[in-house]
């Protein structure tokens, strides 16, 4: 089977993966109406309604910032704001109303591709009353969402898209941030993920200071943060003027901190960008997230399909000696596993051949998730492993990847330098190269 044949192949059990993890969980997408004059937003709508056909819960929160300013301009309503939040006056509410209401029937195209949509009043608001002596009037918070309501709707099949505008308990509306409902809501419903969706919404490493240990595309894209680094990128950036991105990871932050599994920041200006992010190995925006995205732990008996199934290409190529299943089950005990979203992703292998060295082998890794680093990742694991176990020095053997493993500090050794019973199993028709890395003292690697 070519490349190509392969890397399709592995598209669609990616997609089956995600697909049956997901089924059945609750998606909350919070929009800007920014882009809904972009070209793409029809696709993103057929997209969104694929995902409520598929299986998934979809409810969506529109941002309506943008058409409320306008709206306010063409009425010669000038708005002002305290700490950067609008102050809706008697005089603007019905027309910031007026404004929201359009922007979700935007999203009533949903209907078009066959899903039901409903546009309700799924938030309880209060007033945000009067702060250090401005009276914010009809600027409101969230009090309750109304999760009966929502979870009817959302057993029915439907859509539920929630305007930025709560009422009171009798009736008296309010005009609330749609990020702060997005938060409410996705909390309430137990969402799993909150999709953060606006113009130009992709976190970009070359416009802000970024830690070092952040994921990061050869495009500068940032691909995950975990809650820590998140925290870390807006503290570095604090000072600057703020913007959507800034304002993103912030709602990012809080969403993880409440209990939503993942935040996806995403262009809602790329083409297919929701779908590209839930079932591509890389995805297309920014993921925060709050558990463990990539886990190494010791081989089981029933991966090893998955294990023989990353080692063939290189055992094709003769990068990798072949190894049966038996073999792998003999030497279980030697083997860790990478695992990304639940799927295993790379393995490698830690053989013990007396004289206090250990051999690192069995190294393969998913091709389709290189950019992550996991080879490295797990070698580093690995490494890590033999000086807690009291090894001294550890040595690799090679055909072609001697470069690679240069750059984790490999050193190349003469073959008579191996432990007397690896030396007595020396290939010397393969001719491998000796690579050893001195490991003593080195405590965390």
């Amino acid at each position: 089977m070519d490349a190509t044949k392969t890397s399709r192949v592995e598209l669609i059990r990616e997609a089956f993966h995600y697909q049956s993890r997901f089924d059945g969980s609750t998606m909350v997408f919070k929009i800007d109406c920014s882009i809904i004059d972009d070209p793409h937003f029809p696709s993103l709508m057929k997209d969104m309604a694929l995902l409520a056909k598929t299986g998934f819960r979809v409810v969506i929160v529109p941002g309506a910032t943008e058409w409320i300013d306008s709206t306010l301009k063409k009425h010669g309503i000038v708005s002002t704001y305290y700490e950067n939040v609008r102050i809706t006056t008697s005089e603007a509410i019905p027309f910031v109303e007026m404004a929201a209401f359009h922007v979700a029937t935007r999203f009533m195209t949903l209907s078009a591709s066959r899903v039901d949509a409903i546009i309700g009043n799924f938030v309880r608001a209060r007033g945000m009353g009067v702060i250090n002596g401005v009276d914010m009037q009809h600027t409101g918070v969230v009090d309750k969402v109304l999760l009966d309501s929502l979870e009817r709707a959302l057993k029915q099949g439907m859509a539920p898209i929630l305007p930025c505008i709560g009422w009171s308990p009798v009736g008296k509306p309010y005009n609330v941030a749609s990020d702060e409902i997005a938060l409410a809501t996705a909390s309430a419903l137990g969402a799993i993920k909150l999709f953060i969706v606006s113009k130009d919404g992709c976190l970009k490493a070359g416009v802000y200071d970024v830690p070092k240990s952040v994921d990061i595309d050869e495009n500068g894209r940032i691909v995950k943060l975990n809650l820590q680094e998140a925290g870390v990128l807006l503290a570095a950036n604090k000072d600057r003027a703020p913007n959507k991105s800034l304002k993103s990871l912030e709602l990012g932050i809080q969403a993880t901190k409440a209990g939503v599994e993942r935040v996806h920041i995403v262009d809602g200006c790329e083409e297919g960008v929701i779908l590209k992010e839930l079932f591509s190995n890389m995805g297309s925006g920014a993921m925060i997230y709050t558990d463990e995205y990539e886990a190494m732990r010791s081989l089981r008996s029933s991966d090893i399909p998955d294990v023989l199934r990353l080692m063939e290409p290189l055992m094709q190529k003769g990068v990798l000696i072949r190894r049966t299943p038996e073999a792998v089950q003999e030497k279980k005990e030697d083997y860790v596993v990478a695992k990304v979203d639940g799927s295993i992703r790379a393995c490698a292998a830690l053989h013990d051949w007396g004289e206090n060295q250990a051999e690192i082998a069995a190294v393969a890794t998913d091709p389709l998730f290189a950019a992550m680093g996991l080879g490295r990742r797990i070698v580093k694991y690995l490494i890590e492993t033999a000086a807690k176990k009291g090894f001294t020095r550890i040595f690799v053997l090679t055909t072609t990847t001697q470069d690679w493993f240069e750059t984790l500090g490999f050193k190349e050794a003469p073959v008579e330098s191996l432990p007397v019973r690896r030396r007595s199993l020396y290939n010397q028709q393969r001719k491998s190269k000796v690579f050893a890395l001195d490991i003593e003292g080195i405590g965390k690697y």
